[in-house]
């Protein structure tokens, strides 16, 4: 039946797919704010929109999952943007974070490095998969999902650690945060880890796409 297309409009516009359309639009918000100059804002009050920025945004990634689960919501155009707005969240912010703290630059390129260099590599995967004439939406698996939580935390410790500096006397702990950034440290070198294992996981499941075939199993996840 061709009148089928007004349920698909309503399960595209559903409450989880319109939480993650709200999370890319909070990106460039995001990124703006990482990167406000001091001569418009104080840093510590643009890092603190920026963390309540990015915090908000994760909650609508891990709120709009649990929702569409729930529900039954869960629609290929959820399964595609989901992950999308993730990497344009995740991404946008690193290198914002790169240009924006020159203390952490030399070492935190590196790690927004091989989180783009993974995307890009996945991405390419997914459309040779797409033009080789499958029609299944490849949806993220465990290793993706730590992936993602690590990610995210180690933004928060990027953009929060200046802030717990402020807060505590100077001196002792403060500057042994200040001067090493021990969560940023421990939360970037966990990223790439676990960036690299999920894209030799979805290489080793779906890497048969570029040798002409692929996995058949429905409801296999990747990394």
């Amino acid at each position: 039946m061709g009148n089928g297309s007004p349920e698909k409009k309503r399960a595209r516009l559903n409450l989880p797919n319109r939480l993650t359309v709200l999370r890319l639009v909070t990106v460039p918000f995001c990124v703006a704010a990482t990167v406000m100059p001091e001569s418009v804002m104080p840093e510590w009050l643009s890092a603190l929109i920026a963390l309540v920025l990015f915090i908000a945004a994760s909650v609508t990634d891990a709120l709009d999952g649990h929702i569409a689960r729930k529900y039954g919501l869960i629609t290929d155009l959820g399964k595609f943007l989901d992950p999308l707005a993730d990497k344009f969240l995740v991404i946008g912010v690193m290198l914002a974070a790169v240009y924006r703290y020159g203390q952490i630059r030399q070492w935190f390129f590196w790690v927004a490095f091989t989180v783009i260099f993974r995307e890009l590599a996945v991405t390419s995967l997914r459309l040779v998969a797409v033009s080789s004439g499958s029609r299944r939406v490849i949806a993220a698996g465990w290793t993706g999902k730590i992936k993602t939580v690590c990610q995210m935390i180690c933004i928060c410790a990027v953009l929060g650690e200046p802030l717990i500096c402020r807060l505590l006397p100077e001196g002792g702990f403060a500057d042994f945060i200040a001067g090493y950034r021990p969560l940023t440290l421990l939360f970037s070198a966990l990223t790439v880890v676990f960036t690299l294992l999920s894209a030799v996981i979805y290489f080793i499941r779906y890497g048969g796409f570029l040798l002409g075939s692929g996995p058949d199993e429905e409801e296999k996840k990747d990394g």
